[in-house]
């Protein structure tokens, strides 16, 4: 082994260590391999990953490259053209048949039967080589179980079985590179569906430990969907999961435009916060989430209506509170989320806005956060016992 390519071997390990973009450490490799002397003049890889939007990450170089192509993103290959596409390339190939190396020497006749090689042909790639790195079940995340690699040449003659050997040598320490911070990815993304960025974030920085929580201070939202049971009960049960993903969609993605925690997905139900060190910024952009949300429903609405599926609207409690954030459970499973007095208060306001048929109902704590301008929209609707509340709490309705 050549000193150029242990020294690729080591930056590889690197890499794959520090934690590198995937497209950077693809587009590095490349260069480096020219700078060997290996004419590799055209490189793609692809790694499924797991991630609820789509199904893996494409990596390209091209030798005139001049800076590094972003991550490109693939969706399912299930249906389609995609499907088509897929079913057709060397990529599918190999991982249907077992093999683990095809290679198509193009200066030598050989026949362009897989997607993309005439393409490769006409722009003057003499000689293609595709190769699969497989990952045991063990050693694998999802479909995350492989990389597929594509090398080509413009050299005249294709690529020496040399230049091939040391690609060959190459490859696993590329794909455990890619692999390592391919896993960082899913973790990440992993936590921050389910647990929300916030609460991701603080786990992934390493705050694990049962009962480690700090009192925060907090607009507390919860949203629920109106007349939902009596809804399910009618709906034929395959348009339920696509009703409650449609307005949920709608519900956090209000949220997040304007900087909402979502802790939780309960039922038909959305439990979110809104922090930061000026309460009145806080009420202020619930009250515009909740502003926004009636237009968008009102969009939703009348799509689904066309379609001939049932529709809703939706009921939202706003509160203002101390409350815990963070660790609880026992010591194996474990929630990050709020407790305190506030989140059952919240979980009373909503109810509250069932009963009296109000689309949205804050509290006096949430209306006295609220600035002059938006204060002066909200009507008192008087004192209410709420079940498990001590005193009697004013409540509000929002202001169109």
């Amino acid at each position: 082994m050549q000193e150029g390519e242990i020294e690729i071997l080591h930056w590889l390990a690197g890499a794959g260590l520090r934690g590198e973009e995937p497209n950077e450490i693809f587009w590095s490799f490349c260069e480096r391999c020219n700078n060997i002397g290996i004419p590799v003049a055209y490189a793609v890889g692809l790694m499924d990953t797991l991630h609820p939007e789509f199904e893996g990450h494409a990596f390209e170089w091209k030798s005139e490259d001049t800076k590094v192509r972003p991550l490109r993103t693939y969706a399912s290959t299930e249906a389609g053209q995609t499907r088509a596409n897929w079913e057709n390339s060397v990529f599918n190939y190999l991982m249907t048949s077992g093999e683990t190396e095809v290679r198509r020497e193009i200066w030598k006749g050989a026949p362009l039967d897989f997607y993309r090689l005439p393409q490769l042909s006409e722009e003057g790639y003499t000689d293609v080589v595709a190769r699969i790195e497989r990952f045991t079940r063990k050693g694998s995340i999802g479909a995350m179980d492989s990389v597929y690699i594509i090398w080509a040449t413009r050299e005249p003659e294709g690529f020496s079985e040399e230049h091939l050997e040391v690609l060959r040598r190459f490859l696993p320490t590329l794909a455990l590179a890619l692999k390592s911070v391919g896993s960082i990815r899913i973790v990440k993304t992993l936590a921050r569906v389910y647990l929300g960025q916030d609460a991701a974030t603080r786990v992934i920085d390493g705050q694990v430990a049962r009962g480690q929580a700090e009192m925060i201070d907090a607009v507390i939202w919860l949203s629920d969907l109106k007349n939902f049971t009596a809804i399910t009960d009618a709906a034929r049960p395959e348009q339920i999961l696509p009703l409650l993903n449609d307005y949920a969609s709608v519900v956090i993605s209000a949220l997040h435009r304007n900087g909402g925690n979502v802790l939780k997905l309960i039922g038909d139900g959305v439990l979110a916060t809104f922090k930061g060190p000026d309460a009145t910024a806080a009420a202020s952009r619930a009250l515009k989430t909740e502003r926004e949300l009636r237009r968008d429903f009102e969009y939703l609405n009348q799509r689904r209506a066309a379609r001939g599926e049932p529709c809703t609207g939706v009921y939202v409690g706003l509160h203002k509170g101390q409350m815990f954030y963070g660790n609880v459970g026992s010591r194996n499973r474990l929630d990050f989320t709020v407790v305190g007095p506030a989140v059952n208060e919240v979980s009373r306001i909503c109810t509250i806005c069932k009963t009296t048929d109000n689309d949205a109902l804050v509290s006096a704590d949430f209306a006295d956060a609220c600035a002059p301008e938006a204060r002066e929209k909200l009507a008192s609707l008087g004192q209410f016992s709420l079940r498990g509340v001590s005193e009697p709490m004013e409540l509000f309705t929002v202001g169109r």
